[in-house]
């Protein structure tokens, strides 16, 4: 059958078997207090199998588990090489079974397949590799020390970590933490969202197959209990956690009370898009302007959620973008035409149906704004383009996690800049001008961890390092730099005589 068709990824979808317990210490195991919650598809709202809701047992079994391992050295003490080899060949079984974690991860977050075929796995399994092929390549140094010392500096792994994932992207954003984990020698306790914990739960046997020792990487899906447990754990050395800004608040307070855990934070966005009068290309920038916000249904950090858009152009700019943003009319996410899938649950559906009724009262609507094909069972919501007047109305401050567009208007480029850094957030921003010189005095001025130049969300690759300013959080993801987050830095003096 025909790949490229809805019919195959519905044959497949009605084949599949979906595996729902923790996985820990090598094994698959059921909640120690036998609770379970449904895991509901947002492309028709029916449950597609209960899962394990983790509790106190739970978690200490994984991180007793982690520490074992640990200190046993069956993962942290074997050199980089051999840790690659192993890790080479999870990232080649993952590969292997392609097809069934993107239909997961599309079955269970609403993805659209032509997505999680081509950028969300592919892009778990890049990195694991990547991180693999570089950490035989990571050595330390020989500082300048008097002439009876030799002095070395070297990193060491950290011990057990925990990561707590969100449901946006749920096997990328989980790679982009364990994959330099556990190639720098740690050991894993991986909690990923209640909402989209199916591809965690499902590359955890796949790490096993692959001879990851028992131990070192566990996956404890639940609620909220799992993580705040893992944050107050006495014998968790690190706590990594992609998600909203209030909850990262609360994990800091938690580490402060337990152990001091390291905490490393990549949280919300609020992304100005800042097209300037002499933008090279309209037509261009307004296609991007609109995949920058409704791709993946807007919910991304990264998203292009505030236009910023100069007012001479505004009204030609406009007409382009409303006409890109019906492009993404939603659809069955098992499609592979379906460029827009399905807000991931009723909860969130709601909130973002919330925030547009909200815009109507303070902004004009320009496109869309309506929840759509509510007889399928699921969670759809048309793109929205807000036309905003001020810009510190509520849509055009508070993350909305949505496809909610609001377009601010504005006169100088200083006017623009300060909009842009006027953000409790951090995380990304663009500009598209001509002015090679406007470009750079632009971007260094912007307070963002990423800055695009006449394009939007480019760099995939691994080598350029991602996370925040200000409440976007702190560290980073990806790159060589990630390695940072998972190792402890120790000085050797040897006295020569």
């Amino acid at each position: 059958m025909d790949k490229t068709t809805l019919a195959y990824w519905q044959e497949k979808a009605a084949a599949l078997a979906i595996e729902g317990r923790a996985f820990i210490d090598g094994e698959y195991r059921s909640a120690g207090n036998g609770r379970t919650f449904d895991c509901v598809s947002p492309i028709d709202g029916k449950v597609l199998v209960k899962v394990a809701d983790c509790g106190e047992a739970d978690v200490n079994a994984a991180v007793r588990a982690a520490r074992r391992a640990f200190d046993a050295g069956v993962w942290s003490g074997l050199n980089p090489r051999q840790r690659k080899a192993k890790l080479l060949k999870w990232a080649a079984l993952m590969r292997e079974h392609l097809d069934e974690l993107a239909l997961l991860e599309t079955l269970d977050a609403g993805k659209p397949i032509g997505d999680t075929t081509t950028v969300d796995v592919p892009g778990a399994v890049y990195c694991v590799e990547w991180f693999a092929e570089a950490i035989d390549k990571v050595g330390g140094e020989v500082a300048p020390a008097d002439h009876h010392l030799v002095g070395l500096v070297t990193r060491e792994p950290l011990g057990v970590v925990a990561a707590v994932v969100p449901w946006n992207f749920p096997i990328l954003m989980a790679s982009w933490k364990f994959g330099p984990a556990l190639a720098a020698g740690n050991s894993v306790v991986l909690k990923p969202s209640e909402k989209s914990p199916l591809t965690a739960i499902r590359v955890a046997q796949l790490a096993h197959e692959a001879g990851i020792p028992a131990g070192v990487f566990n996956v404890v899906p639940g609620g909220g209990e799992p993580g705040k447990l893992l944050a107050l754990h006495h014998d968790v050395d690190c706590l990594a956690f992609t998600g909203s800004t209030n909850v990262g608040k609360l994990i800091m307070q938690y580490a402060g009370q337990s152990n001091l855990k390291r905490v490393w934070l990549e949280l919300g966005g609020k992304s100005p898009n800042i097209v300037l009068p002499d933008c090279p290309d309209l037509d261009r920038a307004a296609r991007t302007a609109a995949g920058a916000i409704f791709y993946n249904m807007g919910e991304m950090c990264t998203a292009g959620s505030r236009l910023l858009v100069h007012r001479d152009i505004k009204d030609a700019f406009l007409d382009k973008l409303v006409a890109a943003a019906r492009g993404y009319a939603p659809g069955n996410p098992l499609d592979p035409k379906t460029s827009m899938g399905a807000i991931v649950d009723q909860v969130q559906l709601d909130r973002v149906l919330g925030y547009i009724e909200a815009g109507r009262a303070e902004a004009k609507l320009l496109h869309g704004g309506a929840r759509v094909q509510q007889e399928s069972g699921g969670f759809y919501i048309e793109p929205t383009v807000f036309d905003v007047p001020k810009h510190d109305a509520k849509i055009a401050r508070e993350e909305i996690f949505g496809p909610v567009l609001s377009v601010i208007t504005f006169d100088t480029v200083d006017e623009a800049v300060q909009i842009a850094n006027d953000s409790d957030y951090g995380l990304a921003a663009a500009v598209w001008t001509s002015n090679l010189t406007t470009a750079h005095e632009v971007s260094r001025r912007l307070r963002a961890g990423t800055v695009w130049v006449n394009c939007y969300d480019e760099g995939g690759d691994m080598n350029f390092p991602f996370g925040g300013y200000k409440q976007s959080g702190n560290g980073r993801d990806k790159s060589l730099h990630a390695l940072e987050k998972y190792t402890e830095l120790k000085s050797t003096l040897v006295r020569l005589r």
